[in-house]
């Protein structure tokens, strides 16, 4: 099976709800990254909030490394997903 592919996204309501979570998932990942990134640069405009704006742009950097890990993740359980269609198959040999 192709990982990346819109197939494996719709061949069942279970692979269609694991998309749908993910997806949240990353907008939520995605939009608290990006208010990481403007807090942070917010508190730039004080001098004695260096460090925590610093911290937010750890925060939000450390979020946006997150994002590609989670559409990784969703395509390999989208994938396998897939193999239980011929599994009998296989272990009946």
């Amino acid at each position: 099976m192709q990982l990346f592919s819109h197939e494996n996204r719709q061949k069942s309501e279970r692979s269609r709800k694991l998309y749908a979570s993910f997806e949240i998932a990353y907008t939520a990942v995605d939009f608290t990254a990006a208010m990481s990134f403007l807090i942070g640069s917010i508190l730039f405009f004080w001098n004695d909030l260096e460090t925590a704006a610093i911290w937010f742009f750890v925060i939000g950097s450390a979020l946006f490394a997150v994002k590609p890990t989670l559409r990784f993740v969703r395509e390999l359980k989208l994938a396998a997903m897939g193999d239980d269609e011929d599994l009998a198959e296989r272990m009946s040999g």
